[in-house]
């Protein structure tokens, strides 16, 4: 088993990295190719980025190691230099390691010609080849820790080393060093473009990226400012001591004197008791023949004296003033160097600035562009509506949309979003913002999360100001409208029958042009859209989802669980229409009762009066003495027929009275035939 795996590890040197997920978890992870375009690549150059960043911030700071004082001496300051050289370190570790990566990194084949995504060359060998050829130089002089070396190993090696000689070597190696670096930083954010598309996330972000590089450029600009400063005053201490290098002093200066290493020596202490070194170079003093120029601030402001918090900020700001300034306000000598500092400083300023406007330009204007946009549209509007003269009502109702849509959706167009996603994201997107607020309708609770999800997948948002016709009576329903907030009036006059009005508030959670939904359901529903039997006007600004016609009727030919008897009557339950017209047929069902019963009350008053009229009838007669039996015949004849001709006029009476009871007919809602789709 070892053989065999000695076998691959060797042979998976000289050819590309197997695919196969059992083969890769047997190959160690030094051994392993990586795809410059994973995630982990992708969130390593961003980490390497911030990493160059720092090294960036970190080597200008050996600019500060010298010292100067009121002793005319040189000296380094040590704390700091422990500091750096850990901090540098770390740093380093970091380039060090993405040496490493770029080893075992395989890259795009410039010659491939698949289409698309192009081959990815992941043999170590080619991938080592074209490494060495192209950036090993570059990231090697960039990784090396030589100021390290040469800080506390070349230096403390060399004999009669001053401070002086280490200021010279360092600077110069920094400033050598400094450059690769720099020029790692481009080449790492077009691969960050490349792969991510933004180095920032943000626009305030992207406006502070920016604003850093500026502020690394017044950092840089500030601390060589220093070190030159330093170095221009030792300049001039090395001339003042030159000149006493003769007889007629006593003692005579020596170069060594310069460096604050030997401040106790006896020799020195004699010479700077007689010395004209601190008078002579004396930036406060006018007559003195050797001129600062533009490093004078540095020591009639006691910069080179100070604490290193202070001396910093001075610096930077030093720096950050003369950048953004051109160096306008420099007053310079007529040293070369510094001509050519000046110069530099002039230059670096104008492009850097300039630099820095258009890129935080770009990135503010991209978090005011939809606002700007916005009011651009407004503007549109107004002079259209000025143009064409509309009523001052109708213009107000217009502002308020154009307001009310902008605060809702901050000039983002969703549908526009949501189509350019793929089917599987979208559909999961429109279940998150409208699955729970669906839920909500009580009708559309009693539906499955399969129908729910087709449903929540076609809906779309919609938005009404305050006093809006959203559907007349009459009119074509076009969609269904789920309240998500706001407050709606459903109004009805039942076709325009005189003294026939009903009238309900829709809230939160409710629904509206369920005539589409009975129209949809039918099995054999004509092209022509449903007449709305209601009127629907928005009282406050309304936000809701709507299901369109051709949606709606694409899930009810689709889903035939949406035919049941349990959604069936679940949705007469909950449908405002089917309530209103329940309502009015159980009002006039009563109405008919109430005068029915009134009218039999009526009939059982009158049978009772012909009744007693007819028995006192009888008691007269009774009294009398009836002579002849033909007489008591006829008088019989004649009740019966009173009698009989009363209950006829009573009962025609009450014909009379149902008739007048009818009622104007109630039409019920239309309903689709369910015969063909009925479960149980």
């Amino acid at each position: 088993m070892n053989s065999e795996f000695q076998r691959f590890a060797v042979s998976s040197r000289f050819r590309p990295f197997p695919k196969s997920f059992s083969l890769r978890k047997k190959v160690p992870w030094w051994y392993q190719i990586l795809d410059p375009r994973s995630k982990f690549i992708a969130k390593w150059n961003r980490t390497f980025l911030y990493a160059c960043l720092f090294a960036l911030f970190l080597d200008p700071l050996y600019f500060y190691f010298p010292i100067t004082g009121d002793k005319a001496c040189m000296q380094t300051d040590i704390v700091l230099g422990v500091f750096v050289t850990f901090s540098r370190t770390v740093a380093d570790l970091f380039f060090l390691f993405h040496m490493v990566l770029k080893f075992r990194t395989a890259y795009v084949n410039p010659k491939s010609r698949v289409y698309g995504r192009k081959e990815l060359i992941t043999d170590p060998h080619q991938i080592a080849t074209r490494y060495l050829k192209s950036d090993f130089i570059i990231d090697l002089l960039a990784t090396l820790p030589l100021p390290q070396i040469v800080v506390w190993f070349v230096i403390p090696a060399l004999k009669n080393s001053t401070a002086a000689h280490v200021n010279h070597t360092l600077s110069l190696i920094v400033l050598s060093q400094y450059i690769p670096r720099l020029f790692q930083i481009f080449p790492l954010q077009r691969r960050i473009l490349k792969t991510s598309g933004l180095i920032a996330k943000t626009a305030l972000a992207g406006a502070l990226y920016n604003l850093g590089f500026y502020m690394l450029a017044s950092h840089v600009l500030g601390a060589s400012w220093y070190v030159t400063s330093i170095q221009r005053q030792y300049e001039c201490w090395r001339i003042t001591c030159k000149k006493e290098m003769n007889k007629t002093h006593s003692p005579s200066c020596n170069p060594k004197f310069l460096d604050c290493a030997i401040l106790g020596d006896h020799e020195r202490e004699a010479w700077f008791r007689r010395t004209r070194v601190l008078t002579d170079c004396d930036a406060l003093n006018d007559k003195n023949k050797f001129q600062f120029g533009m490093f004078a601030d540095a020591f009639t402001d006691h910069v080179s004296s100070s604490r290193f918090f202070q001396k910093y900020f001075y610096c930077l700001w030093w720096g950050l003033k003369n950048l953004s300034s051109y160096g306008q306000n420099l007053q310079t000598s007529t040293y070369s160097g510094e001509t050519l500092f000046s110069s530099f400083i002039c230059i670096s300023g104008l492009i850097l600035f300039a630099h820095l406007i258009g890129n935080m330009q770009n990135y503010l204007q991209s978090s005011t562009a939809r606002l700007e946009e916005w009011r651009l549209k407004q503007k549109d509007t107004e002079e259209w509506m000025n143009h064409r003269q509309l009523p001052p009502e109708l213009q107000e109702r217009v502002r308020r949309f154009v307001q009310y849509k902008w605060l809702a959706t901050r000039g983002v167009d969703e549908e526009a979003i949501l189509r350019s996603l793929p089917l599987d994201l979208r559909r999961q997107i429109q279940r998150h913002l409208c699955l729970d607020i669906v839920r909500r309708v009580p009708y559309f609770g009693q539906m499955d999360d399969q129908l729910l999800d087709a449903i929540c997948e076609r809906l779309v948002s919609s938005l009404n100001v305050k006093d809006t016709y959203i559907v007349r009576e009459g009119d074509p329903v076009k969609e269904m409208l789920f309240i998500i907030r706001g407050q709606v009036e459903s109004s009805t006059t039942d076709g325009g029958r005189s003294g026939f009005f009903n009238s309900i508030t829709l809230k939160p959670g409710d629904f509206c042009g369920e005539e589409l939904l009975t129209w949809a359901l039918m099995a054999t529903s004509s092209l022509n859209l449903p007449s709305s039997t209601r009127t629907v006007k928005t009282l406050t600004e309304l936000e809701a989802f709507a299901l369109r016609a051709e949606d709606l009727k694409f899930v009810a030919s689709q889903f035939k669980r949406l035919h049941s008897k349990k959604l069936q009557h679940a949705f007469r339950y909950y449908s405002h229409q089917w309530r209103a017209w329940g309502a009015c047929f159980i009002q006039a069902a009563w109405r008919r009762y109430r005068k029915r019963q009134l009218a039999m009350e009526l009939l059982e008053k009158e049978n009772m009066y012909t009744n007693m009229m007819d028995q006192e009838d009888y008691e007269e007669i009774g009294v009398e003495e009836i002579s002849s039996h033909i007489q008591n015949l006829g008088a019989t004849v004649l009740a019966s027929k009173f009698a009989a001709n009363t209950k006829k006029g009573a009962f025609r009476k009450v014909t009379i009275a149902e008739s007048n009871l009818k009622m104007p007919k109630m039409f019920k809602p239309a309903e689709p035939d369910f015969s063909r789709f009925q479960e149980d």
